[in-house]
């Protein structure tokens, strides 16, 4: 599990939306964020900890570098969008657990 979570943190990073996006190169054909986040809840980790273990430290590197000028404006863009498309998968896997508590109470 912390393989993937590691995995995610470097797609979110490098900015690699969904296995269709074409950027970065070296992830071509690779699962991308939203993949990844959807294969992280199937084996039970929790959006907190994706949050805490992934996307947040990512963001975080992200952050670092463009204060270092290593990246700029359009990778820090697309980071951000790699990781807006994990919390599609973060925010319905949450709706569904708050219904779930909804109709047991």
């Amino acid at each position: 599990m912390e393989n993937l979570l590691k995995k995610l943190l470097e797609t979110v990073e490098l900015g690699k939306v969904d296995k269709k996006s074409p950027y970065p190169p070296q992830l071509k054909d690779k699962d991308g964020a939203y993949e990844l986040a959807g294969k992280a809840l199937a084996k039970g980790c929790t959006p907190d900890e994706i949050l805490e273990k992934a996307l947040i430290p990512a963001m975080s590197i992200v952050g670092n570098k463009f204060s270092r000028r290593e990246i700029y404006v359009p990778q820090m863009l697309m980071s951000a969008k790699a990781m807006s498309s994990a919390m599609i998968y973060l925010n319905l896997f949450s709706s569904q657990v708050k219904l779930k508590e909804k109709v047991l109470l």
